[in-house]
C-alpha cells in the first residue's frame, strides 16, 4: 500500500491488474491482500490512491469510516473467507462527517447514527490543542480501529492469533499522501 501510494503521489501509477486476464482470474475467486475501511467521500477512492487493481483490495466505505455491525460483518467475511490479513481504517483530512458532527445542530433522517458514532472522538478532541476537526478525524480513526480489533468473537480472535493486523491511516487531500499509524 505504501508503494502504491508513493506511485500515486509521484504521478507514476501503474494501474495494476486492470487487464482482461486479471479480470478473468478474479472472476472465479478473489484473494484481496488488504481490507480498507474508508470514508465514502468521493475524493478518497482506495484503489486509486493506493494504485491497486481489480481483486487487490476488499473495500468497505461509510461516511466518516464509521463501524457498525454490517461493516464488522463485511470485514469478518474478508478476513475469514478471503484470507485478507490487513485492515486499514482510512480517514482523511477535512472529513465532512466529522466536521458536521463537530458543528452540532439538527441531524435529520439516519444521520444521527453517524453522529452517535463520531461524537465521542469530537468530544475527546475538544480538550486538545490544534484544529478540532483534524484532531477528531485522527481520534475517530483510532476509535474505529480499536472497535474492529476488539470485535468479538471473530476479529479479536484473529488479531490475537496474528492472522489479522489492524492499522489506521489518514489521507491528505492536498498531497495525496497517506500517513499510516501503525
Amino acid at each position: 500500500l505504501e508503494e502504491g501510494n508513493a506511485r500515486y503521489t509521484g504521478g507514476k501509477t501503474t494501474h495494476p491488474h486492470g487487464d482482461a486476464a486479471s479480470r478473468e482470474a478474479v472472476a472465479q475467486a478473489q484473494h484481496p491482500f488488504a481490507i480498507v475501511l474508508g470514508c465514502s467521500d468521493s475524493r478518497v477512492p482506495p484503489e486509486v490512491l493506493f494504485d491497486q487493481g481489480v481483486g487487490d483490495l476488499f473495500v468497505v466505505r461509510t461516511a466518516g469510516n464509521v463501524v457498525d455491525d454490517v461493516v464488522l460483518g463485511s470485514i469478518e467475511y474478508a478476513a475469514e473467507h478471503l484470507g485478507s490479513a490487513l485492515v486499514v481504517v482510512l480517514g482523511h483530512e477535512r472529513c465532512g462527517a466529522v466536521k458536521a458532527t463537530a458543528a452540532g445542530g439538527e441531524a435529520p433522517g439516519h444521520l444521527p447514527s453517524l453522529v452517535k458514532a463520531i461524537q465521542p472522538s469530537v468530544d475527546k478532541a475538544k480538550g486538545m490543542q490544534g484544529d478540532l476537526v483534524e484532531n477528531a478525524v485522527d481520534l475517530n480513526v483510532e476509535a474505529m480501529a480499536k472497535e474492529i480489533e476488539t470485535s468479538q468473537p471473530l476479529l479479536a480472535k484473529f488479531v490475537e492469533e496474528g492472522k489479522v493486523k489492524v492499522i489506521g491511516g489518514k489521507y491528505d487531500l492536498d498531497t495525496g499522501k497517506v500517513e499510516f499509524k501503525k
